[in-house]
């Protein structure tokens, strides 16, 4: 009895040793910004580098040096997709119920969602599967940028009365800021190079390198410090709820979605890539989903929510590691 005790313990002990640094970094972000270390203003500084400049360099890199097919796994890319909608339908539904009001209810379709890949999401995968982390980097990066967050900001804007035409320039308007995004500019840039098979000049790649190497550290630094002086009001039982089905429905869901492609005969993905799915879907959900919530006048239930998501991913994505890893 005491071996498989001692076993246990040692899983136990290299799941936490993934995580713990993770979230320790988290809490030192905090901790910087609470204790006067930093500014909150300086930490939208550092947030900026992270999306500008550290993740495209990453996502260039990750992509540019890899056959395109290798990069696009269209099992992978299904999975993401039929999950996502599968979570925001199944949410948004379940609030419609409740006669919950149209736009909380897209605040919490999208809450439950839009995972934090790049600054939450890609640490762990690094961590986790190094030589993958890159490549679901990007497909990620791709189905949430294309497909999911123009989905939910859409629901978001039927919430409210519209003057004429005023969807097709919201959709107009979100096209041309998504062309614009350094993140979406590296990674299609990536693809290009990938696609034409042209060699990257080893100056380049090793440039990109050593800026996208401190993605991952300043990424958690600034989460941690955003975290600080969000407004604590707001509904408690509804943040929760959100928190809840972005931890655990979204990843339950993309399990299902991985049966669902595998019974209808589709391509789903196989071995560390269907780990990563369901890692990737159990992230805590975007850092700036205060900030869209805010223009709606929900910006309290979508700070408690991120507070509330962000401190329990630590055990959900502790028991999932130990359960999958």
């Amino acid at each position: 009895m005491a071996r498989p005790a001692a076993k246990s313990a040692e899983r136990l002990g290299s799941i936490l040793a993934i995580t713990a640094p993770i979230f320790a970094l988290i809490g030192l972000g905090y901790a910087s910004v609470y204790f006067k270390g930093f500014t909150s203003a300086e930490m939208r500084v550092f947030g900026r580098y992270v999306i500008n400049i550290a993740l495209p360099a990453l996502l260039f890199n990750a992509v540019a040096q890899r056959d395109f097919s290798e990069v696009m796994d269209s099992g992978y890319m299904l999975t993401v997709i039929l999950a996502g909608v599968m979570t925001m339908g199944a949410v948004y539904g379940w609030f419609a119920l409740q006669g919950t009001g149209p736009a909380r209810r897209a605040i919490g379709a999208m809450g439950a969602t839009v995972p934090n890949t790049g600054y939450i999401g890609y640490p762990v995968l690094l961590l986790v599967f190094p030589d993958l982390a890159g490549a679901v980097l990007a497909m990620n990066m791709v189905v949430e940028n294309f497909l999911i967050i123009p989905t939910a900001l859409i629901l978001l804007e039927l919430s409210r009365p519209r003057e004429k035409g005023g969807m097709m320039r919201l959709i107009r308007e979100l096209a041309l800021t998504l062309l614009r995004r350094p993140l979406i500019i590296g990674l299609t840039l990536g693809m290009v190079v990938s696609l034409m098979g042209v060699p990257v000049p080893e100056a380049l790649v090793r440039l990109m390198g050593l800026i996208a190497a401190s993605a991952a550290p300043i990424a958690l630094f600034v989460i941690g410090g955003t975290l600080v002086g969000l407004p604590t009001k707001g509904n408690r039982a509804m943040a929760a709820q959100i928190a809840g089905a972005k931890l655990l429905l979204h990843p339950a869901l993309t399990v299902l979605a991985m049966a669902l492609l595998a019974y209808g005969g589709l391509p789903a993905p196989q071995g560390d890539f269907a780990t990563a799915a369901i890692l990737s879907a159990a992230i805590p959900m975007f850092s700036i989903f205060t900030v869209l919530s805010q223009e709606y006048g929900h910006e309290g239930l979508a700070s408690l929510t991120l507070l509330f998501a962000t401190t329990a991913a630590f055990f959900t994505l502790s028991a999932l590691l130990y359960i999958l890893v």
